[in-house]
């Protein structure tokens, strides 16, 4: 269908994404979240994969999901593969890449924090790289004066000058400051974008910083899409998910994006610690926050108080046992981010009995891929075990658990762990 696609990521995106292309309205009859999340639950239990559903022996698969989804309705959105090609061909030619949360390139933080309600598709421009490497968000609202938007601009420039990535949402006022701030002192930025991704990969400014590596934008929505307030409060949670701490610059009180997604962080997620500003300006936002349970902004002023700040272990969030059996249900058995294993929650080990037969056959291939040439991709090491992609991405994925290989480069490449560098380094 598309041979720049994975076959799982081909399927996701036909089944759940719009294909908007020029001023065309997007596809209908799309799954919705909820949909595609039991859907994905569905195939898991049956140990199949989305891009099954595009393998010329897919009626059986198409049977077994008919339960929850029409087949007709599925097939017609799978059908859309035309549609898909073009989609595909303007984002190449905006240097515009999408991967889903099946690829070996998907952000661990989304996947460890998130769950579930993970992305199922993630559309960016710059180095992905930048989206595992924590760091500090700052949000903030979007009309402020001139002293907040210089006090960000220095929040931006510290967290460059200490090696820490940046985060935001690119909207004006306080995200823009931050952003500013952070790549004028020769930081690197995500900024998570909640609609417009492609204008914004287009703009000549940000085209150069793109290139260079130091930039990357992202967002969960078509590039093409335009602006509405569900799409902010969904971006404002992956702004959260992919930071170390968050800093709640300036906020309306109990209304906007900013706050509640502050609130939503405080009182449900809890990733990272969230910090408000603290200084003698401050106003009743910012201490109804701090009774919620945010921490007063300390203002570190030199990189090493700042890199200090960003290493204070957080508590695990608290999660069910049907939330931990739901997790990653379109990627591998494995929950992995060593990087970053003291701020998120432990793994909750499989029962005995049941891994028993598969960990012998990964004690085998272990062994294997410690006496073969690394590093290598997931396709040569599939090729060279003579085994599936799908399984030779969980046996890589376990052993970057252990310690033992660690993640490089796009493409990405599994190699011997040389080692343990800090985050913020």
């Amino acid at each position: 269908m598309n041979p720049d696609l994975p076959p799982n990521t081909q399927a996701i995106l036909l089944l759940t994404a719009p294909l908007i292309l020029g001023r065309g309205e997007p596809s209908g009859d799309l799954l919705t979240p909820g949909e595609f999340k039991k859907l994905a639950r569905l195939l898991r239990e049956n140990e199949l994969q989305p891009g099954d559903l595009l393998a010329p022996d897919s009626e059986e698969v198409f049977e077994q999901c008919r339960v929850l989804i029409d087949t007709d309705r599925m097939k017609r959105l799978l059908d859309r593969g035309f549609l898909l090609s073009q989609a595909v061909e303007r984002w190449q030619t905006r240097a515009i890449w999408v991967m889903s949360s099946t690829d070996d390139g998907y952000p661990s933080r989304l996947k460890m924090r998130m769950e579930e309600n993970a992305p199922p598709i993630l559309y960016g421009c710059g180095d992905a790289g930048i989206l595992d490497s924590g760091g500090l968000a700052v949000v903030g609202s979007r009309n402020v004066g001139d002293a907040l938007v210089e006090y960000t601009t220095r929040i931006g420039r510290l967290a460059a000058e200490a090696g820490c990535s940046l985060i935001s949402g690119g909207a004006r006022g306080i995200d823009r400051a931050a952003m500013r701030g952070a790549l004028e002192a020769g930081g690197n930025v995500a900024g998570v974008l909640a609609d417009s991704l492609e204008r914004a990969v287009l703009n000549r400014e940000n085209r150069d910083l793109l290139m260079e590596n130091r930039l990357v934008l992202v967002s969960p929505f078509d590039p093409l899409a335009i602006f509405n307030v569900g799409y902010a409060m969904h971006r404002n949670k992956l702004i959260y998910a992919l930071a170390d701490a968050a800093l709640v610059v300036s906020s309306d009180y109990e209304k906007g994006g900013t706050w509640a997604g502050a609130v939503e962080q405080l009182e449900k997620f809890r990733f990272v610690p969230v910090y408000v500003r603290a200084d003698g300006e401050s106003g009743r936002e910012m201490q109804a926050l701090q009774r919620k349970g945010a921490r007063p902004w300390p203002n570190p002023d030199t990189p090493e108080a700042l890199r200090e700040l960003l290493t204070i272990p957080v508590s695990p969030k608290k999660t069910t046992p049907e939330q931990d059996n739901l997790f990653s249900l379109l990627s591998a058995e494995t929950k992995t981010v060593p990087e970053i294993a003291p701020t998120l929650p432990a793994e909750k080990p499989c029962p005995e009995p049941s891994k028993k037969p598969v960990d012998d056959e990964f004690a085998r291939a272990r062994e294997m891929l410690m006496n073969m040439p690394l590093p290598k991709t997931v396709d040569e090491v599939a090729e060279d075990l003579k085994v599936s992609k799908y399984k030779a991405g969980k046996w890589l994925r376990r052993l970057v658990e252990e310690g033992v290989l660690e993640k490089r480069g796009r493409p990405l490449k599994y190699g011997p762990k040389i080692s343990e560098p800090s985050l913020l380094e």
